[in-house]
């Protein structure tokens, strides 16, 4: 087994990354991690047989375009310096690196000069969300410059993977080596998103949820538009947002501004997984309500997954990633950032429990490749390629 280094400049336990991390550790390779320190955490610990090393931001890694800019530059200069001063000590096989930024590929720079394979994970596409975020067309230089840097960084790793069939073809569309690209998606961690019996609820209650960060891309005032539409058609309807982020205080506003606040709660920050489970398993239909741009039109939200595996009933926001990838009939789909659609997708879901049945069996049924013990065995079997293309490599030099 190998010494594998895992650099990711998030929240380092986020669900792509941990179970990247724990299928490493239940494969037998000793990992180490390199990621962001929070306040609170510990700059070293060693955490479900993985060895963390957090890195403290001199701020926090928000705001404009410079302040992201240099708040990625700071975190790849010291991932590298300890990178490189790890593979001095403990000699990797492997150095896998988790976007964004794409460019971070290269803390990674001293284990390779010293042999070690390193495996790219591009989460997301930085060119179209940089264009997205700070509202730029997708032909701005500074974009054009974004894009360079992620051919570059592709490039210079010796593989990468991405969580769907979308991000592959647009980088093969931009340069990249179709042969160096597979996809690995993001299934849900089914040992924790499992349906548990809940407390009797009120008949008459109809509870849509949602969960995960909470940014204005992911649509959630469109789920507040459509309860204000319906709050005196369906009269037991809840919506309840676990989660935190940015919009937290908007959404709590619109709340307010539309009268609703007696329908729409949103949880005080993050909540124990037990918690969110829970939850989950007491509602009836989960909400996915990603706002459409040349972004989410690439990737999934990992929710989608969760409620999958739960056997959540699901209304979706149209998006060129989910119709590809799931056909017709596994969700009620409504048009991206209109509260008016969402509103009657949700009506058609109340409408017919024998219809919330059937959707969740096609999802099922067609998400049945996309779960993680499958997506784990590819993951895994890229991994030891590598770390076989290395060992032939190294054999060889003799």
């Amino acid at each position: 087994m190998a010494r594998v280094c895992v650099i990711r400049q998030q929240v380092a336990w986020s669900p792509r990354a941990a179970r990247a991390v724990a299928a490493l550790v239940e494969a037998g390779h000793e990992v180490d991690l390199i990621c962001l320190r929070t306040p609170g955490e510990p700059a070293r610990e060693r955490r479900d047989g993985v060895t963390v090393w957090r890195l403290a931001a001199p701020w926090a890694n928000s705001g404009g375009l410079g302040q992201y800019t240099v708040g990625y530059g700071w975190f790849l200069v010291r991932a590298a310096a300890l990178a490189g001063t790890l593979q001095l000590r403990r000699g990797f096989g492997l150095v896998q690196v988790n976007s964004l930024p794409d460019v971070l590929v290269f803390a990674a720079a001293v284990p390779r000069l010293f042999g070690a394979r390193v495996l790219l994970d591009l989460q997301e596409s930085t060119p179209e969300f940089f264009a997205t975020k700070f509202g730029l067309a997708m032909r701005h230089p500074a974009v054009r410059a974004v894009v360079a840097l992620e051919q570059l960084s592709i490039s210079f790793a010796d593989h990468v993977i991405t969580p769907t069939a979308q991000l592959r073809d647009a980088f093969v569309r931009r340069g990249a080596r179709a042969d160096k690209i597979d996809v690995v998606m993001d299934g849900a961690d089914e040992s924790l998103f499992r349906r548990v019996p809940t407390a009797p609820t009120d008949p008459d209650r109809f509870t849509l949820i949602s969960h995960g960060t909470i940014e204005e891309r992911y649509g959630l005032d469109t789920a507040i538009g459509a309860v204000a539409l319906l709050r005196d058609e369906i009269p037991g309807l809840r919506l309840a947002i676990y989660g935190d982020g940015s919009d937290v205080g908007r959404l709590r506003s619109l709340a307010a501004d539309l009268g609703v606040t007696d329908r729409v709660s949103l949880s005080d920050g993050w909540v124990p997984a037990g918690e969110l489970v829970r939850a989950i398993s007491g509602a009836d239909v989960g909400i996915v309500a990603m706002k459409r741009d040349a972004f989410r039109d690439l990737t999934l939200a990992g929710k989608m997954f969760d409620f999958i595996a739960m056997g959540i009933p699901m209304a979706v926001s149209r998006t060129r990633s989910v119709e590809e990838a799931f056909p017709v009939g596994c969700f009620e789909r409504f048009e991206s950032g209109d509260a008016a659609d969402l509103a009657a997708a949700i009506r058609r879901l109340y409408a017919d429990p024998a219809h919330r049945a059937r959707l969740v069996a096609q999802a099922t049924a067609a998400a049945e490749p996309y779960r993680w013990p499958n997506q784990r065995t590819r993951y895994l079997r890229t991994v030891d390629r590598l770390l076989r293309g290395r060992e032939t490599r190294r054999l060889a030099r003799r």
